[in-house]
């Protein structure tokens, strides 16, 4: 039976396809032939996106946009009713040792100081003395100077310059005391300043990182910059497309970092694959036109698939219903679908009109693009042949390390980072938050009770108010003062809650339940038609969280059920369908494994910055399963698709497993090299959210482009045999997807021979 397989295959291979039947061979042809044209049409297509998201502008996502649940609803009544916030800023003045009380005359003289500074600024509003406000910490050692920022919250941080200097100064007039500044445009402001640039030199620094190793791996300038120029001209159209689609759904700053993240990393990939290949064809002896069918027919095509899973994964963020998730998912689903396009379409275009030129500027030492013998890597020959000769032991040994390294994950604890976890103590602002926190436990924000009635002055309303405040105290929810701010004409009152716990965000959220549980159905709950959605920074942190835990399961099974049916079609196999998603999620649970030993239990953590953060940032899991899931298909999909093409010419599946691994090694190993790189440099950052991700992200690729293609991947096939190709009968209704147009084949795969031993095997 397997001969007969076999014989047929072989015959199939013979028969040279007049015409071919997949898009991406399509697609190659007429770009090859129509050389100028194609390249024109990708030059304006980019100018077109560019110019029209500059003339649109984009739409950023806003407060209530971000999240469901009372944070948005609170948002959107606010909003509604036409309330501007301003940004709240405090100012703590604060004893150094235990000697000077909040009632000495140096004390009371140093805080009308901070009064009368930010007041002569002409930027500030409400400023209010903690004498009058009670804003005096129990040890009578504290004190909070309150205000709000003039003008346009957005633009807060444009015109709090000048008040941190005049705080500064008087801080400079009292040693004795410590005066220091705190709020939401002053951290913000602090942030930018230290990190927005850090951040800003980390994407730039991927672009020559990304260069450097591509002429390490060609050896040539001109192939080097073939593929960074397609992913960057990907990344500007995509980034003008992504302004237009912004008015329909609001983006935002993350969006744009994890889409030119994703740009670069699929960008290069994809150009590589197609690259390499058709370097390979030519260097085995093909003339140009061949070896861009060949091209175009296999790796073409395995971009076409890989990039379409990748963006199913991508699609999967838009089930979070978190407004940040679905900008990201969005941005770089469509990055990944106009590199995926360029790559089929203007990239043979290029390759035909520079032909043996693209191996232009040659830097010494560096042999040609062929990787190895053959262009195959003598490494990964060496190490699939032992993979191979045993491939249980390799299957096991690979199985159970990464089951070890993954263990960790079942303890993982995801929160919000708090901002001495976030930042460490890199920054005094960090500092002054815990001095904050520590003097005032009610926690320096509070919850925010947006309370909407028909009339805001009735008698219910207000004796609701007034017993809603008197039980958030009793009921140990809020330590007090618990203030409210009425809006007469708006029929809206807001109700300020210092939560117990403060800066303890678990007992803080504890208070929080109470207040929406059970002090609020107790007293505002009884009033009909009355509104009162609970937000502020511990409400939006629940709700972010619980969110995200709700998003769980949709996402992946979502994730998970299109990618299979996408290999299924793609590969007319139910085994390769199922393994594939095994060995995926395998290597996201290492991926995860590694993040918990380091990131929460602190194994290794000095290595990477990481001390004390004792936690992984709530958000971060689902974006790399999302992310993780998708780019691990780039690496299956070229190195399954190789080994099919191989099977298809007549190969033993044996041989095709050694022909398909041992030729897509090198460009699989500079693939995930370059991935590693990009993602490492924002593993490298301050911010422990974005080291995060940087490390997951590097790890994950790392084991996925080794331990699962080069030993996992190769044993199992090995072990399944003609079992990898099994497709039921029963599933023969489905379209065929293969289009297995690979070209004239080479007289070894003709005659079933292996190109190394030239040995027949079985036809």
């Amino acid at each position: 039976m397997e001969n007969a397989q076999h014989t047929e295959n072989s015959k199939n291979a013979e028969t040279p396809r007049t015409r071919p039947r997949g898009f991406a061979a399509r697609a190659g042809g007429w770009s090859a032939q129509h050389r100028w044209a194609a390249v024109g049409i990708w030059v304006l297509f980019v100018l077109v996106s560019m110019v029209a998201g500059s003339a649109m502008g984009r739409q950023d996502i806003d407060g209530s946009q971000q999240l469901k649940g009372e944070t948005t609803q609170a948002a959107r009544i606010a909003e509604r009713a036409g309330i501007e916030e301003p940004v709240s800023e405090s100012v703590l003045v604060q004893a150094r040792d235990g000697a000077l009380k909040t009632s000495a005359p140096e004390f009371r003289a140093a805080v009308d100081a901070v009064i009368k500074a930010v007041e002569a600024t002409g930027e500030v509003t409400a400023v209010t003395s903690p004498y009058t406000s009670r804003s005096i910490s129990k040890d009578g050692r504290s004190a909070l100077v309150q205000f709000d920022m003039r003008g346009d919250p957005d633009t807060s941080t444009e015109r709090i310059e000048p008040v941190l200097k005049a705080v500064k100064g008087v801080q400079a007039d009292h040693s004795e005391l410590r005066i220091e500044q705190i709020g939401g445009a002053s951290m913000t402001k602090t942030f930018d300043d230290a990190f927005g640039d850090d951040f800003r030199q980390a994407e730039l620094s991927a672009v020559p990182v990304a260069l450097g190793i591509l002429l390490i791996a060609f050896g040539a300038l001109v192939a080097a910059l073939l593929p960074v120029a397609l992913a960057i001209s990907a990344i500007m159209a995509t980034m003008g497309l992504v302004a237009v689609v912004s008015h329909i759904m609001p983006m935002s700053e993350t969006a744009n970092s994890v889409m030119l993240l994703v740009g670069l990393a699929v960008g290069v990939d994809y150009c590589l694959f197609y690259l390499r290949r058709e370097r390979e064809e030519r260097a085995a002896g093909r003339d140009a036109r061949t070896a861009m069918q060949i091209a175009a027919a296999t790796s073409g095509r395995a971009i076409v698939v890989s990039g379409v899973t990748v963006c199913v994964a991508m699609a999967g963020m838009l089930f979070t219903g978190i407004g940040e998730f679905e900008s990201m998912g969005l941005a770089s689903l469509m990055v990944v679908a106009v590199a995926m396009v360029g790559s089929v379409t203007v990239l043979p275009a290029l390759l035909s009109l520079l032909g043996d030129r693209v191996e232009k500027g040659r830097v010494p030492f560096i042999g040609k693009l062929k990787g190895g013998a053959n262009g195959k890597s003598r490494f990964w020959s060496a190490v699939l042949g032992r993979v191979l000769k045993r491939p249980v032991i390799s299957l096991l040994v690979a199985t159970g390390a990464l089951v070890a390294v993954a263990l960790p994950a079942l303890g993982m604890k995801t929160q919000e980072l708090k901002l001495n976890q976030e930042f460490g103590d890199s920054l005094p602002i960090v500092a002054t938050y815990e001095r904050i926190n520590e003097a005032f436990p009610g926690g320096a924000e509070p919850a925010e009770v947006v309370v909407k009635a028909d009339d805001i002055n009735a008698a219910p309303v207000k004796r609701a108010i007034a017993e809603f405040r008197e039980r958030a105290v009793t009921s140990g929810a809020s330590g007090g003062p618990v203030e409210v701010v009425t809006h007469d004409a708006e029929n809206l009152a807001f109700v300020y809650v210092p939560l117990t716990g403060g800066a303890d965000q678990d007992k803080a959220a504890k208070s929080l339940d109470l207040l929406r549980n059970e002090v609020r159905p107790a007293t505002l709950g009884k009033v009909d038609g009355v509104e009162a959605p609970i937000t502020g920074q511990v409400a939006g942190s629940k709700d972010f969280n619980d969110q995200i835990t709700g998003a769980v399961t949709p996402v992946f099974v979502f994730v998970v059920v299109f990618a299979f049916v996408l290999m299924l079609l793609s590969f007319r196999s139910l085994t390769i369908a199922v393994t594939s998603i095994v060995l995926n999620l395998l290597s996201v649970g290492a991926a995860y494994g590694i993040l918990t030993a380091v990131f929460q239990h602190g194994w290794g953590a000095s290595l990477v910055g990481a001390e004390g953060v004792g936690a992984i940032v709530a958000w971060l899991p689902l974006f790399l399963f999302v992310i993780l899931f998708g780019l691990s298909m780039d690496y299956h999909v070229f190195v399954v698709s190789r080994i099919r093409e191989a099977r298809m010419q007549g190969r033993t599946t044996r041989d095709a497993i050694t022909h398909g691994v041992v030729t897509t090694a090198g460009v699989v190993t500079s693939a995930a090299v370059i991935m590693v790189a990009v993602f490492a440099i924002f593993g490298t950052l301050s911010m422990q959210s974005m080291k995060q991700m940087g490390v997951g992200l590097a790890a994950a690729v790392l084991i996925d482009a080794t331990v699962i293609r080069g030993v996992l991947l190769p044993a199992a096939m090995a072990l399944l045999g003609e079992r990898n190709w099994y497709f039921p009968k029963w599933l023969e209704w489905l379209p065929d997807m293969t289009h297995d147009e690979s070209g004239p084949q080479t007289p070894a795969a003709v005659m079933g021979h292996d190109d190394e031993s030239r040995t027949p095997v079985a036809v």
